[in-house]
């Protein structure tokens, strides 16, 4: 989408997309891009978007350079989607310390990471009165509601939930806006795997959405891309679950 900077003048958002490579990830970066959004999508791998980034978010030096190379292909984002996240589908007593940090350093401190580094540029940016910023958070149902096997990431995805709340707070006067899209089962790799671990499982997740089937990638974006354009900008601190009605509140 192209803001009007003044008479003849035309300037494209950016957006930076973590975990671009994956189901949810690509789909976000499509629909943003359908909305003629310059979009730098970063993954471990290469990634679609304008701009492909390989970055490692459980290192500090790596995302930092990873935002230097986006700031300078295409400025400072105008929008942050942190949608990276692993998991490791077992019981919690199943599990050991490697899985626990390997979990909280991708589905946690990666988007401190992120958000550490993009941040002071945002601000800046606002403050010289330039555009807009925003973030949004990709959380998860588990995070609200927990999950059968899922005990780490939920931990992990019920606090994005709570670090973009506070992160609104802390920043709504910077004009920053910070907002959690919480996916319910959807056809991804990690719901292949809750599916290899528990066949019964997946198949009462999908008996019990009351929408009637899993959820697809694009209905996941089409929710982040809302949240990324002009439409949300008096919306702050939300949590919005996008599960075909598994979880209401």
């Amino acid at each position: 989408m192209s803001v009007t900077a003044g008479p003849g003048t035309t300037v494209t958002r950016s957006a930076i997309v973590t975990g671009a490579a994956g189901g949810i990830g690509s789909a976000i970066v499509a629909a943003l891009q359908a909305d003629g959004v310059a979009v730098a999508g970063w993954d471990r791998v290469a990634a679609p978007g304008d701009v492909a980034v390989e970055v490692d978010l459980t290192s500090r030096a790596s995302v930092e350079a990873a935002m230097a190379r986006t700031v300078e292909a295409q400025g400072v984002p105008d929008i942050v989607i942190n949608n990276a996240g692993i998991d490791v589908i077992a019981p919690f007593l199943d599990t050991d310390e490697d899985d626990w940090d390997r979990i909280i350093a991708v589905n946690l401190k990666g988007l401190f990471h992120v958000c550490k580094a993009v941040l002071p540029m945002m601000i800046e940016r606002i403050a010289g009165g330039e555009g807009t910023a925003t973030i949004v958070n990709i959380g998860s149902d588990a995070g609200r509601v927990g999950s059968t096997g899922e005990a780490v990431y939920s931990a992990t995805k019920g606090g994005v939930i709570a670090f973009t709340k506070t992160l609104a707070r802390e920043h709504a006067r910077n004009g920053v806006t910070v907002n959690c899209v919480c996916p319910g089962p959807t056809d991804t790799a990690l719901l292949d795997q809750v599916a290899e671990a528990n066949q019964r499982l997946y198949d009462g997740l999908a008996r019990a959405v009351p929408l009637g089937r899993i959820g697809q990638p694009a209905d996941i974006a089409s929710v982040v891309a809302f949240l990324a354009s002009p439409a949300a900008s008096y919306m702050t601190g939300q949590t919005l679950s996008v599960s075909g009605g598994l979880t209401m509140s």
